[in-house]
């Protein structure tokens, strides 16, 4: 088991359980830290709660009183919560420390770190790069916000194995030290308004990713993307650069046949299964991140030629009666249900809404061309509904809730449709997860006869 052998902290307030909160609390605790938990919504009956109080943690559930902050010289925040709680308020003004699990991850481990980031591809692009690794025959986990705890992975990660860990601007705003030996960021978009407020903040919760990397570390992004490029100027590391549609001789690239890292073939494009340009750019992405840790073109090739998506990222799920339904519930923002809505040429009917985060959804028309329907639910159904009839689709219903969307949805197709979920929303409003939302859709289109 690792240590945290450089880390000056003795007091340690973790403020939110779920999962990472609960991870780290362990971890401080087997490393004789003083660890006092504060959680709103937890109760003093919760399993997890019991658990930490019997390691030995100060457990405050129900509330956020301000003496949760006495003597605590630094804060593990769960990444959910924003600056803005007043807790965190008062803590900044005490300069006290705030970071997230991942910063306290990468405190227990030497091991090289392949970090991804973006709006949209990072699942996808995690998954690549762990499996193009792992079929090379190299030691390897998988961590982040792909739902693994990285304290967990980095609690036991061995020297010479690498970790692959998708990461979120929520947890890239809480770190000071952290340092990936290869970096990844695919794109950038307007997102996470509610919690960044603007764009240029998400933007540079973003670039933490490259913030702390040196010379002999990698950073690969996406050549074709304006913000990217311009976001990364700063950058001290090797800048490895990636394209769909021209040369990269640093990086990879693509041509109407093949795959390419800089002047080497990987592989033809009709041997890869997955399908979507956007997904054309993650494996780009994936490829370049797995030949600079090592990995071999054999086991990149058996990947990219079985591999045919993560859940609810664009995964076909059935075809019932000569419609095929496709469930992308992990598209939460705007640019992630354009890139699904492209991946389809025929009669397609979308199935979208969720959250209001109190955006408008204009930038979706020019990609309604052939959207025949829209199931619109929850919390922006108003606004998806103008953005319709806006787009000039005559058939625009609203649903109850995914389950009702998909039967609505049934109601009014035809042999040969797809039918989408792509909510272009996060999940909040109605459900606890996109996953929880997904397996909704999934669940629903199987009792359909």
């Amino acid at each position: 088991m690792n240590k945290l052998d450089d880390f000056p902290y003795s007091h340690v307030l973790v403020l939110g359980l779920a999962k990472s909160g609960t991870a780290a609390a362990k971890i401080l605790l087997e490393n004789n830290k003083n660890v006092r938990i504060n959680d709103l919504k937890a109760s003093e009956d919760d399993e997890e709660v019991l658990y930490l109080r019997g390691l030995g943690a100060e457990v405050v559930v129900g509330s956020h009183p301000l003496e949760v902050l006495d003597d605590i010289d630094l804060i593990v925040k769960n990444p959910g919560i924003p600056y803005e709680n007043f807790i965190l308020i008062e803590a900044m003004k005490r300069d006290i420390p705030i970071i997230t699990e991942i910063e306290l991850a990468s405190k227990l481990t030497s091991a090289d770190i392949i970090g991804i980031t973006g709006s949209n591809g990072k699942t996808t692009t995690t998954t690549l790069i762990y499996e193009m690794i792992k079929q090379s025959n190299l030691s390897v986990q998988l961590a982040g916000n792909i739902g693994i705890v990285a304290t967990e992975v980095a609690r036991e990660l061995k020297e010479d194995e690498k970790m692959v860990v998708e990461l979120s601007s929520f947890q890239l705003m809480g770190i000071e030290s952290f340092r990936p030996k290869v970096a990844v960021l695919l794109n950038l978009s307007e997102a996470h308004l509610d919690y960044h407020k603007t764009v240029d903040n998400y933007y540079q919760a973003k670039a933490n990713i490259f913030l702390n990397q040196q010379q002999d570390d990698y950073l690969i992004y996406n050549a074709e993307d304006e913000h990217v490029t311009k976001l990364i100027q700063t950058a001290k590391s090797l800048k490895i650069p990636f394209s769909i549609t021209s040369k990269q001789k640093d990086g990879a690239w693509a041509d109407s046949k093949s795959i390419y890292f800089k002047e080497e073939k990987i592989m033809d494009l009709d041997d890869i299964v997955l399908v979507g340009s956007h997904n054309l750019e993650n494996i780009l992405a994936a490829v370049s991140a797995a030949k600079l840790t090592g990995a071999n073109n054999e086991g990149i090739y058996k990947v990219l030629s079985t591999f045919t998506g993560v859940s609810h990222r664009l995964q076909f799920v059935a075809t019932v009666n000569e419609r095929s339904f496709y469930n992308d519930s992990k598209a939460t923002n705007i640019l992630a249900t354009q890139k699904a809505l492209s991946s389809f040429h025929q009669p397609t009917i979308l199935l979208a809404g969720g959250l209001d985060r109190g955006n408008e959804f204009d930038d979706l028309v020019p990609y309604l061309n052939h959207v025949k329907s829209m199931v619109v639910f929850g919390e922006t159904a108003e606004k998806l509904k103008t953005i319709g009839k806006k787009a000039g689709i005559n058939s625009v219903i609203e649903a109850e809730n995914v389950t009702d969307a998909v039967y609505k949805a049934y109601d009014t197709s035809l042999p040969g449709d797809v039918i989408l979920l792509s909510p272009a929303c996060a999940s909040w409003d109605q459900y606890k997860t996109f996953e929880e939302r997904g397996d909704m859709f999934v669940q629903a289109v199987h009792t359909i006869k």
